[in-house]
């Protein structure tokens, strides 16, 4: 359940502000469609709620705010916008991404595809993806948590009708299983679909708070749709007859379709045959009923058909929802009599036959030895369910008011689906169909420490920019290292390395720097762990497993690199080649220089939101801090400090294990060259930075 009170956003430069106090609840069990047009403020409550934007007023789930939410990803389900991934990583990758960061097994991501039809695609890159496949995508990383609320800004938007049939089916179905469902609509016909509560805004303000039946009674115009070959002759009629009804109002829609607004159908059909014009439809609609029936809800994006087993599909009816309209002469009400939707049809009855298949949705008649009668209101009929009655007439895509409606439910349903409340109107008389839903969660313990560390494994390794990088600092260290060779003028160590005189950085370490500044940059580009850059978390967690993969993966370049020269080197050189005991010496004097300039860029683009800058950061350091700290010996303060290398060289002298001696004793030599003094004073710069950003926000 969602508690909203007194919500009311920042006002910027004066003007109102986007959301003003607004109070609403959103039930368990119910779907929730918040409902106004473009610029109502909408999302901003949605941003409000989820404490993405600054504002007063109180959001409750489940009677506690998100600050007090130890895992919110296993709380609420979010989908606000496109999907923030990155265009080269998979679908499945994404979501094995965002598993990892929930604490919940790799499989989920697999099992959740499969519930929004994507398996099929799970190894093709987002940046391929259409608007439908993101939306799917969008509410698999939304179940992903096995949440107990959805929160969904717009899911419907720019998908096809038969995409939108399968998402409503989708929210109804988590619905009914004990799920709250908040969404937002400007389309009030879509929102009457699927919505059992819609609350209305204009102007960041409430309009209205109503259930759905009332909403439908209120809010929606009934019409009296007419197809006919004289349309137009039709239309004028129509005008001249109707012109004493101040309510009426006659539209033409395209093709040979008319709408009549504030009259009802026998007057229509009344003025038409008095004046013989021929009419093909005329049937009462709440909306656009489209030039033939819809087809049904598109379930799978992938191309796959929807159920495994074509033969249990054919064998396993799927929910069909049929609207039969009442016709002018009419039998006793089915609606409220003894057993009327149970009875069987009598021989010689007419009976109404739904097409088979939920892609269709389109019901003909089958008339049988005498005049078949008419449902006397306007019934819905499940797949395979019987009938006692039957109607001429085509059935159309039509949305009449709860009280001429009755809900059967038909065989096919989802398997533990809730039964819908009673007297609970259909949506829109389209086919439903109830999309499985994913396996309940079992109970899963907090993230450990571990947890950001795969995380950041998988997002590291989910895209080729990091091994493109790392190849490219490989060939460049290569080329430098053959070129020092050739001259014979470098000592084992900046030949094993690649690092000539002039250049600043090696290769490896300029590649490493990249790569930190890479970690927290397409964070902020493709905000997977928050709605938007601006509310991606720093937490000390996450920056541990950033740091440490960082440094793993400049280790990792530092040897590749060290074994790919010293193997080209003996190729080339033959006997003058460094031999394999200088390269431990070679390791040690690139390794701490890479570890520190990953890091350095690292801190930077996650203090500064931004990956160019922590370039920058890891450049700056051997081009204008460390030119700036050669002129320090000069100072008072550089003379006393004059004599720390030396000292710092005794410290190694202490029985410490060989391997850590050998990293004390390259850390100090890298600390006594200016480089290294521009290198540590950077990172203890940009450490108590990121600490201070983390602080404002946890503050904030």
């Amino acid at each position: 359940m969602i508690q909203t009170i007194g919500l009311t956003s920042a006002s910027r430069r004066g003007r109102p502000p986007a959301v003003d106090d607004l109070t609403f609840e959103a039930g368990a069990g119910e779907v929730t469609v918040l409902l106004g047009p473009p610029g109502a403020g909408k999302s901003a409550a949605l941003r409000l709620m989820l404490q993405l934007a600054p504002g007063r007023g109180v959001a409750l789930f489940r009677g506690r705010p998100l600050s007090r939410m130890p895992q919110p990803q296993r709380e609420i389900g979010t989908l606000l916008g496109d999907v923030p991934g990155h265009p080269r990583r998979s679908a499945v990758g994404h979501l094995r991404m965002l598993a990892a960061a929930a604490g919940v097994p790799a499989g989920r991501a697999d099992e959740v595809l499969e519930v929004v039809g994507l398996t099929g695609l799970a190894g093709q890159r987002l940046g391929r993806f259409s608007l439908g496949m993101d939306r799917r995508l969008g509410l698999a990383a939304a179940l992903l948590g096995d949440p107990h609320t959805l929160v969904l800004d717009e899911p419907e938007s720019g998908l096809s009708p038969r995409e939108r049939g399968w998402a409503q089916g989708l929210l109804r179905g988590y619905a009914e299983q004990g799920g709250t469902v908040l969404m937002t609509a400007t389309d009030a016909m879509e929102a009457a679909r699927v919505a059992d509560r819609v609350v209305s805004l204009d102007g960041g303000r409430l309009v209205a708070d109503q259930r759905i039946a009332d909403f439908r009674r209120t809010r929606l115009r009934p019409r009296v749709a007419v197809r006919s070959p004289h349309a137009e002759r039709l239309a004028t009629v129509l005008q001249h007859r109707l012109r004493t009804t101040a309510a009426a109002e006659v539209v033409r829609e395209a093709g040979n379709r008319l709408s009549v607004y504030g009259s009802d159908l026998a007057t229509v059909g009344e003025i038409a045959h008095q004046h013989r014009i021929v009419v093909h439809q005329l049937a009462d609609e709440i909306g656009d009923a489209g030039d033939r029936a819809p087809a049904g809800p598109l379930r799978r994006a992938d191309g796959r058909p929807a159920d495994g087993d074509g033969a249990r599909r054919a064998q396993e009816p799927t929910t069909t929802v049929v609207l039969v309209p009442r016709t002018a002469e009419s039998t006793p009400a089915l609606a409220g009599e003894a057993g009327a939707a149970g009875e069987a049809t009598p021989e010689g009855k007419g009976e109404v036959a739904l097409a088979e298949g939920a892609e269709s949705g389109v019901a003909t008649s089958r008339v049988g030895a005498s005049a078949p009668t008419a449902a006397p209101a306007s019934v819905v009929i499940g797949a395979g369910a019987p009938t006692s009655h039957a109607a001429t007439g085509t059935a159309v895509d039509t949305l009449p008011p709860p009280a001429r409606e009755r809900l059967t439910t038909a065989p096919g349903a989802r398997d533990g689906a809730a039964p819908s409340e009673a007297g609970a109107p259909a949506r829109g008389g389209r086919v439903t169909v109830r999309p499985g839903l994913p396996p309940a969660l079992p109970a899963l313990p907090p993230p450990g420490p571990s947890w950001p560390l795969r995380y950041e494994l998988r997002r590291w390794s989910g895209t080729g920019t990091a091994w493109w990088l790392m190849a490219l600092a490989l060939l460049a260290g290569l080329a430098v290292a053959v070129g020092l060779a050739w001259t014979g003028s470098s000592s084992p160590e900046r030949l094993l390395s690649g690092w000539a005189e002039p250049l600043p950085l090696p290769p490896v370490a300029a590649a490493a720097g990249v790569l930190g500044a890479l970690a927290f940059g397409q964070e902020f580009r493709f905000p997977a762990l928050a709605p938007s850059s601006r509310q991606v978390p720093r937490r000390l967690s996450l920056l541990g497993g950033k740091l440490a993969v960082c440094g793993a993966a400049a280790l990792l370049l530092c040897g590749a690199a060290i074994a790919v020269n010293s193997a080209a080197l003996t190729l080339l050189l033959g006997t003058r080649s460094p031999t394999p005991e200088s390269w431990p010496s070679a390791f040690e004097s690139v390794a701490a220089l890479s570890v520190g300039c990953a890091w350095a860029g690292l801190l930077a683009a996650g203090v500064f939101r931004s990956a160019v800058v922590g370039v920058g950061a890891v450049a700056a350091v051997p081009l204008a801090l460390a030119p700036a700290l050669r002129m320090v010996p000069d100072s008072p303060l550089g003379r006393e400090l004059d004599g720390l290398p030396e000292r710092l060289t005794a410290l190694t002298t202490l029985p410490f294990a060989s391997l850590l001696d050998r990293w004390l004793t390259a850390s100090v030599r890298l600390a006594a060259q200016p480089v290294g003094w521009a290198l540590a004073l950077a990172l203890a710069v940009l450490l108590c930075g990121y600490a201070l950003a983390g602080l404002r926000r946890v503050r904030r």
